[in-house]
């Protein structure tokens, strides 16, 4: 949604920069005058959480580098000397562990608002492109952090998922050689791992960058689904959704505080307390708890389907599960945006989030009996609804009448408020 810069220099140094490198300006119109719609509400603040958690993971990150110690040897024992004998190490450890966690709990939020509201449909198809390019990174990133404490469940976990790479035809097992540094998970593996853990927050910082770029060209969506069709329709984004944005992550701050401060642990698994040991493995192998739907997926596949076997039908399945949200912009042909006003689809919306849930809780069970059952019920419709509800919904769906603009939409509801 490009607009007119109002920005003036309000000194002699932000003149003579303002004709030389206009990053000043560049600032002023992206984040204190930008136009946004007036009837933006809190979900649209888990933007601005990511970008906090994301600050908060890097800064936390560098300085654990400084003492870690990439080591097979050393690995497990330089974590617990960062826990206990580094000046303020405990809470450094505790908010980067945790911090992961609460950076996967905002992402996923944001990507479930971004399905409701439609916020993936043209001209948003490249932001949302580039959201689902930084959630990939994000994975990658988690799952190399995760194998550096180098505990029961780092080790195994990475045994099990390097593993999976060997399924591919072909060049399956140069990808998993490539990977791990041998034909084992080992201390080239770990050397690996650091190195790409310490670089892709990074590469992520940069497509943040890009995403933020590709949101200020057409402007955010709103719950409406409705386009800006005049000022009226917007406010500047500072004060209104700075304000909003900062209260937001306020409260977000008080539960991770608690987790930091008070149960820095109590999201890490008790096995990863033990240091590695190639020759005793753990009884049941579960990764961090937000990898749990893909990894449910993944194990939900025990059978074969022609000269695909389960092996590799499992790591099809459970690639395929990210890789088709990149399409969504494509498989939902409905015209209008905004599930508020989708009846059919709000229902079938929902069992879709239950069922994602439901992965979440069966990933972390044994994969047998009643567990696998309903992993594969779930997984089911996990396809189902990306690959047959929202491309054919759109046809039998009667949706509600859409508000002339985003101010009507207020106004509307502000007077319904009144009359209560």
């Amino acid at each position: 949604m490009a607009h007119q810069s109002n920005y003036k220099p309000n000194s002699g140094f932000e003149k003579w920069m303002d004709e030389r490198l206009p990053i000043i300006r560049l600032g002023y119109d992206s984040f204190v005058d930008f136009p946004s719609p007036k009837n933006l509400n809190y979900w649209w603040t888990f933007g601005a959480i990511l970008a906090i958690f994301l600050v908060i993971q890097i800064v936390t990150g560098i300085v654990l580098a400084m003492s870690y110690t990439p080591h097979v040897d050393l690995a497990f024992n330089s974590v617990e000397h960062i826990r206990r004998d580094v000046n303020w190490g405990r809470y450094i450890q505790a908010a980067h562990a945790n911090g992961a966690s609460f950076f996967f709990f905002a992402v996923y939020v944001h990507i479930f608002r971004g399905l409701y509201y439609g916020s993936y449909k043209a001209p948003r198809e490249v932001l949302w492109i580039l959201g689902v390019t930084i959630f990939l990174l994000m994975m990658a990133t988690a799952f190399m952090g995760y194998v550096l404490p180098w505990g029961q469940m780092s080790f195994w976990a990475a045994t099990v998922i390097t593993n999976f790479f060997s399924a591919i035809p072909v060049v399956g097992d140069t990808i998993k050689t490539l990977l791990v540094g041998g034909f084992a998970v080992d201390n080239p593996t770990l050397n690996r791992f650091f190195s790409l853990h310490y670089l892709l927050p990074f590469m992520i910082a940069g497509v943040v960058g890009l995403h933020i770029w590709a949101l200020h060209v057409p402007g955010n969506n709103n719950p409406t689904g409705v386009e800006v069709k005049s000022k009226a329709d917007t406010v500047p984004f500072h004060p209104y959704l700075t304000m909003k944005d900062l209260f937001a992550v306020m409260v977000i701050m008080i539960p991770f505080a608690w987790f930091v401060f008070f149960a820095p642990d109590i999201l890490g698994h008790p096995d990863n307390y033990i240091p590695a040991n190639p020759l005793v493995t753990p009884p049941h192998i579960v990764p961090e708890w937000y990898f749990l739907p893909f990894y449910a997926i993944l194990r939900a596949i025990d059978f074969n389907v022609g000269p695909i076997d389960s092996k590799l039908g499992g790591v099809i399945m459970m690639f395929g599960s990210i890789v088709v949200w990149f399409f969504v912009p494509w498989l939902d042909r409905s015209k209008v945006r905004s599930g508020a006003f989708r009846p059919m689809f709000k229902w079938f919306y929902w069992v879709w989030v239950i069922s994602f849930i439901g992965l979440t809780y069966l990933g972390a069970q044994p994969a047998e009996g009643v567990y696998l059952f309903f992993a594969k019920l779930c997984t089911a419709y996990y396809f189902l609804y990306f690959l047959v509800i929202l491309p054919f919904l759109p046809r039998v769906e009667v949706t509600k009448p859409l508000p002339a603009s985003i101010s009507e939409s207020v106004l509307s509801k502000s007077a319904s408020q009144a009359a209560e």
